[in-house]
């Protein structure tokens, strides 16, 4: 798996991609929520970004899964780990967190996969309570 620099556009993207694609596919109701939140412009980066990150997330992640038969298969804790260890400053990571959970949340289905990964970040960065709730207010602007 690449690695991206501390804090990097790419690697707080990437994680936003690893929800996106823990169910075995990117809804374009998923992709339609970040659009709406400017996701890839509150990372940081360019406008046709996000789909480059999907698709080298994808490609890191067939590499590894050719022996263990699905791309997720080879996102063990270690993994995990690593990526998360690559968003450390907490203000990104709330916005990483928001993000992903606005875009798991689009399809109105949070996928098992998709709650690992935000269960995982929220672990990994100790988001809790006050995390659920900037995520919803993300999620539902309307709340507000």
């Amino acid at each position: 798996m690449r690695s991206y620099p501390r804090n990097s556009p790419e690697a707080a993207a990437r994680i936003v991609a690893l929800v996106l694609i823990a169910d075995g596919h990117v809804c374009r109701s998923e992709l339609d929520a970040l659009n709406q939140l400017d996701g890839a412009g509150q990372l940081g980066l360019e406008p046709d970004g996000m789909p480059l990150v999907i698709q080298s997330l994808c490609e890191d992640l067939l590499m590894g899964a050719y022996a263990g038969g699905s791309m997720m298969a080879c996102v063990d804790d270690g993994v995990m780990a690593l990526l998360m260890a690559e968003v450390d400053d907490p203000a990104l990571q709330r916005k990483v967190l928001q993000l992903a959970v606005a875009a798991a949340g689009a399809d109105r289905h949070l996928a098992e996969g998709e709650a690992v990964v935000i269960a995982a970040a929220r672990r990994y960065w100790g988001l809790g309570d006050e995390a659920d709730a900037e995520s919803r207010m993300a999620a539902d602007p309307q709340a507000a």
